[in-house]
């Protein structure tokens, strides 16, 4: 009988051999990509928060030039002794700002030109009230500016948070313009019955605009601080800001009472304009801080949950790169175990001292030369198979 040859195991090829290690790199590739962005992401909106921090700094140290500005701009017109000592340790304290942070904010040059303008001023004659007033209002126009520059520059008008968006927005333009436009609107009201009467019409348009001019940004302070609070998650904002806000939004209402022309005359009672502007001032003065700080509070919370975010991403990298490896072995062993078993020899099935059924209480069938030992044969001498099939007495003969 025939006994079948034992099938050849076949070689894993070398692309099964290598399809593992693809199918990981395939699962690292999109991983990776999508861990790499989301760590780009976060750097860069991190990057833009502790920007804006500083131009929350550089605007910070504006705020006691535009005061000090303002009340030198006032007493020059009025005819009283400018007081130079504020604005001189304001403008150095401003100085040490952007000799330290101007460069990467790009306004050392308007800066510069600012400085050059206010040093200017400790020259001028406080006799000549409409000369004061116009150098005044070009050095302010250049304060205004640099408020621009550095909130363009730090990233502050493309700021993504509602609340805080409306908050620079608060801080370095409607309330610095508002206390520009104020003070004008004061200092023109003393200046304009002092005119000649050809000029009276004129001096009214000018009182006219430097009114809108002064209401409008106060009014859009207002309604932007009221939208931040509304709009912000922090519980802190609305107590902090709505009490000062109160206060500066009532002077506000006291300026534009006692800004508007008497009815008849057309004329503008100066000793109650300075007062209602002065009043304004001094809430402004109050109020600014609060927004500054509040602003600042909202970027430093920004910038902890954009770290704890940073390092979510490095754990799941982390997690990510494990359970990758750990497939990998996985897949890697798996392979080495079918490459040995293609090498061992042939099954207990393929064995000759098997039945081709590979039962094995069935009789085996001996493929060997006559004189090779049988399975279970007894020790001894090997049995002619002539004489097997005849029993002992024939085979005695």
């Amino acid at each position: 009988m025939t006994v079948p040859a034992p099938r050849a195991r076949r070689r894993p090829s070398r692309w099964g051999r290598l399809l593992p290690l693809l199918l990981v790199t395939a699962l690292l590739a999109p991983i990776g990509l999508l861990l790499v962005q989301t760590w780009r992401q976060t750097g860069d909106n991190r990057d833009l928060a502790a920007r804006e921090r500083l131009g929350v700094q550089y605007l910070r140290a504006l705020a006691p030039v535009t005061d000090a500005l303002i009340e030198t701009q006032s007493a020059a017109v009025n005819g009283r002794p400018a007081p130079r000592e504020a604005l001189t340790r304001a403008v150095e304290d401003a100085a040490a700002v952007d000799a330290r942070i101007g460069t990467e904010l790009r306004s050392q040059e308007r800066w510069a030109g600012l400085r050059t303008k206010l040093e200017a001023l400790n020259g001028r004659s406080p006799t000549d009230p409409e000369s004061a007033y116009t150098a005044y209002g070009e050095v302010t126009d250049l304060l205004l500016a640099l408020h621009r520059k550095v909130r363009e520059s730090s990233g502050l008008v493309r700021d993504p948070g509602a609340d805080s968006f409306f908050l620079q927005g608060s801080a370095g333009q409607e309330l610095p313009e508002a206390l520009v436009a104020a003070g004008r609107l004061a200092d023109l009201g003393t200046l304009a019955p002092r005119r000649p009467a050809a000029e009276q019409a004129r001096s009214l348009i000018e009182l006219t605009g430097l009114r809108v001019a002064a209401l409008t940004p106060a009014t859009d302070l207002v309604d932007n601080l009221r939208s931040a609070v509304d709009s912000s998650e922090s519980t802190d904002l609305g107590a902090n800001v709505l009490t000062p806000l109160d206060t500066y939004q009532r002077s506000v209402e006291a300026l534009a009472a006692s800004s508007a022309p008497a009815p008849g005359t057309g004329a503008v009672d100066p000793a109650r304009l300075a007062a209602a502007r002065l009043d304004t001032h001094t809430a402004a003065l109050q109020l600014q801080p609060v927004i500054l700080s509040e602003l600042d509070a909202l970027l430093i919370e920004r910038i902890d949950a954009l770290d704890r975010d940073r390092w979510q991403t490095i754990g799941a990298g982390v997690t990510a790169l494990l359970l990758l490896g750990w497939l990998a072995a996985l897949l890697i062993a798996a392979g080495r175990r079918a490459r040995r078993r293609a090498t061992l020899p042939a099954t207990r099935a393929d064995s000759p001292d098997l039945s081709p059924s590979g039962d094995p209480w069935q009789p085996a069938i001996h493929t060997g030369r006559p004189g090779d030992p049988r399975p279970l044969q007894p020790v001894g001498a090997t049995r002619d198979p002539e004489t097997a099939q005849w029993g002992p007495s024939d085979a005695a003969r």
